[in-house]
C-alpha cells in the first residue's frame, strides 16, 4: 500500500468536514504533504467522481458525494490500491525444487486472499463513519 491511499482518505474527511471547496494548499497544509502530491491524488478521486473541481482563484476540491455513502474499499479501488504486496518474490518457476518453483505463486494467493479481507472489512467504513468518529455530533463547518 502507498501512503497516496491516507492522502486521500484524509483529503476526502476533511473536504467533507469543511462541506466548502478547498485548495490542494489547503489540503496539503492540513495533511501534512506538499500541494502536488494532493493534486496527484486528488485527479484519481475526481476521475472517480468523489470530488469536483473549481477553476480560477477561489478553485480548489469539493466533496460530491454522500459521506455516508463512500467506502474506504472505493477509494481504494479509484487508486488501485493493493494493501499487501510485494515486488520481490523468493525462488524460481524453472527450479526443480518445488519449494522454490511454487513459493511465489502460494505467497501471491496468500496476498490476493489478504487484499480481498482488506476490502471486505473496508467496505464497512464510510468517510463518515470516519467523520463522525473524530468530530462526533459536531456540525460541519461552514
Amino acid at each position: 500500500m502507498t501512503s497516496d491511499y491516507c492522502v486521500a482518505v484524509h483529503a476526502l474527511v476533511y473536504l467533507n468536514h469543511k462541506a466548502k471547496v478547498l485548495s490542494s494548499e489547503e489540503l496539503a497544509e492540513n495533511i501534512c504533504t506538499n500541494p502536488a502530491r494532493v493534486r496527484k491524488v486528488m485527479a484519481k478521486l475526481k476521475k472517480a467522481g468523489f470530488v469536483k473541481t473549481k477553476e480560477g482563484s477561489e478553485g480548489g476540491y469539493l466533496f460530491d458525494q454522500d459521506a455516508d455513502q463512500v467506502t474506504l474499499d472505493q477509494i481504494a479501488q479509484a487508486l488501485e490500491i493493493r494493501f499487501v504486496d510485494t515486488a520481490w518474490k523468493s525462488g524460481d518457476t524453472d527450479m526443480k525444487c518445488l519449494v522454490a518453483s511454487g513459493m511465489a505463486g502460494l505467497m501471491d494467493e496468500i496476498f490476493d486472499d489478504l487484499n480481498e479481507q482488506c476490502r471486505k472489512w473496508l467496505k464497512e467504513i464510510t468517510i463518515g463513519t470516519l467523520d463522525h468518529r473524530i468530530f462526533g455530533n459536531q456540525n460541519k463547518e461552514r
